[in-house]
């Protein structure tokens, strides 16, 4: 529990290894828990789960091979069909269970998802059916970084088809930091009779929020406003979901400050969305509380880890999309270092700076923070590096 963050945004952790920590006491504590993974266990950085647990495992056994039994919980198979069905299998027993997959894969079993989707809303149907245990996907390697895999390992194509279903049964979750991760987490198990997907990064990032923060988030309709990232009175409100977009757009925030000290404006965080609102399924935000965050008539700049439309349709349930300029993914992009796969979908700390510069009429600002841009995008392709490091 992290009852305190002394300085936001300067100590850096890693989501995917508090992920793997939250997993290895969940094995301990349930004896009867299982992972499934398309075999990215190890690459997913989850790897604290083989400190108690063992894959599932047939075959003779090498010296180099990970810790394996026959009797294993973790079940890894380069399929994500069988592995999802494996997966509906044990939480038919009522039992927990989890299934991590790099971010691109989970579409491959949109349909399977689908399918468990209308079952949950039959189960309403049948009085002697017992709830069943959420299925919790946990989707990693995402679409902005791609140091190695490129761009058939770029899509957040499911998040935006799970949040179009009007079910009632979805909720994609999208945790900023350890604090964050271990409030999902909680959510994810303690949810019935519907999907979970959680995204998040495998390398470092900042601690932005403590536990109390965390819990708040999901207590309250999935957003709040960031105090320590906000002023009063402000002319522009800024707000992200995901844990990069999150980073980016608060470096953004420290950007415009450091050129325009007065310049006044607010951070709102949004860890959950849900069909057509801000939110989980057990708990939406209300207009009420949403026209507290994001005022009535100021601009809304919005950074989000997945297609810009997903979220922006979601914002203009309430409010009017005049106010919004959303930034997101756009499709772009390859195998290249991380601010440019950034620059590449306009969703970098530089394009987010551009956008508030250009909405105070500072298009001279607009003009420098591209140029950085522009230069980093020709020093990457010379040398294979940022010369702007991401924190």
């Amino acid at each position: 529990m992290i009852e305190r963050v002394e300085h936001p945004g300067t100590e850096k952790i890693n989501l995917a290894k508090t992920f793997g920590r939250l997993l290895r006491e969940r094995f301990e504590k349930d004896p009867r828990f299982y992972l499934f993974s398309p075999d990215e266990t190890t690459s997913n950085r989850l790897t604290e789960v083989y400190d108690i647990e063992k894959r599932a495992w047939a075959l003779p056994a090498e010296d180099f091979d990970l810790p394996e039994s026959e009797q294993g919980r973790i079940v890894e198979l380069l399929s994500e069909n069988a592995l999802f069905a494996c997966l509906i299998g044990h939480l038919s027993n009522g039992e927990q269970a989890m299934m991590t997959s790099y971010e691109a894969f989970f579409s491959i079993i949109l349909p399977q998802i689908f399918q468990q989707i209308k079952f949950y809303k039959q189960m309403d149907n049948v009085a002697w059916r017992k709830a069943w245990p959420a299925v919790n996907l946990l989707s990693t390697s995402m679409c902005w970084r791609q140091d190695h895999n490129g761009f058939s390992h770029q899509s957040p194509a499911a998040i935006s088809a799970l949040l179009d279903i009007p079910s009632g049964r979805v909720n994609c979750l999208f945790p900023v930091d350890d604090s964050a991760a271990e409030a999902t987490f909680d959510f994810m198990l303690t949810s019935e009779n519907v999907v979970n997907i959680t995204t998040f990064d495998k390398n470092e990032t900042p601690r932005w929020i403590d536990s109390y923060h965390a819990k708040f988030l999901f207590d309250n309709g999935g957003a709040s406003i960031y105090q320590f990232a906000s002023d009063p009175n402000p002319g522009i409100i800024l707000a992200a979901a995901g844990d990069i977009a999150t980073r980016e757009m608060l470096r953004a925030k420290e950007i415009i400050k450091n050129d325009i000290p007065e310049v006044k404006l607010r951070f709102v965080g949004v860890n959950s969305l849900t069909y057509g609102h801000i939110g989980t399924t057990k708990n939406h935000l209300s207009q009420e509380c949403f026209d507290d965050y994001f005022g009535f008539d100021q601009p809304i700049i919005a950074s989000f880890h997945g297609y810009r439309d997903t979220m922006k349709n979601i914002l203009a349930n309430y409010t009017n999309r005049d106010r919004l300029e959303v930034h997101g993914f756009e499709e772009e992009g390859s195998t290249t270092t991380p601010l440019e796969m950034l620059r590449l979908n306009h969703n970098s700390r530089y394009d987010l700076a551009a956008g508030i510069a250009v909405k105070l009429g500072r298009t001279d600002l607009a003009e420098k923070y591209l140029k950085t841009l522009e230069e980093n995008k020709e020093h990457a392709r010379l040398y294979g590096t940022d010369q702007v490091i991401l924190d």
